[in-house]
């Protein structure tokens, strides 16, 4: 079956901070043909970099905290939902801006995030976060760093960033993830990335 899709129509319903599009799209069918003439919205953000800061002689991970819209729409049900959850733990990440690279992204996001002076930058893999309905791809990486006085304040103010920098060790990293105090799916795969190659890290 040759894969095929056609756009019959595009219209922007929403172009502000993000922007958010409708397609009228068909696509070619497993079982042979077309599908029927579908309505979508797809959410577009552009690509972003997030970067996994690492010191391999202390074993410190770098995770940062700042407050996240998405979580805000919590049911009110939930037991756990209280303000606080909306203030997410995180890997350093940012928007590929026109003009950069992936990689220069990852070494100035280390900076004005986490205040971190990256030594060696390695590309781990690239995904999609939700392709049933964004865009966005992430190009994660791994950055060597010194962890010696890493951690407080940091962000760009003209940006609205307000972000808290910790070290913690791995295993303290990895225990976030298992007991869920992680809840952002990016420092999960890279957190569980570290823990399948931290013995073998690319030099």
């Amino acid at each position: 079956m040759k894969k095929e899709f056609k756009i019959i129509d595009k219209e922007v319903m929403h172009a502000g901070f993000f922007r958010l599009n409708k397609y009228q799209i068909q696509h070619t069918l497993f079982a042979g043909g077309w599908s029927e003439v579908l309505t979508r919205e797809l959410f577009e953000r552009g690509n972003c970099v997030a970067v996994l800061l690492y010191d391999p002689e202390k074993g410190k991970v770098v995770i940062i905290e700042q407050f996240r819209l998405g979580p805000i729409n919590e049911p009110d049900n939930e037991p756990d939902n209280e303000p606080e959850n909306a203030w997410m733990l995180e890997i350093v990440a940012g928007i590929i801006d026109a003009g950069e690279t992936a990689e220069q992204v990852a070494f100035r996001e280390a900076k004005e995030e986490a205040g971190c002076v990256v030594k060696k930058m390695h590309f781990i893999n690239e995904f999609y976060t939700s392709p049933g309905g964004a865009s966005e791809k992430i190009s994660l990486f791994y950055g060597e760093i010194d962890s010696d006085d890493i951690g407080g304040l940091h962000g760009l103010a003209h940006e609205h960033e307000d972000i808290l920098v910790k070290t913690v060790s791995f295993d303290e990293a990895y225990q976030m993830v298992t007991e869920g105090t992680i809840e952002s799916a990016i420092p999960i795969i890279a957190i569980q990335w570290l823990a399948l190659n931290k013995h073998n890290l690319p030099v």
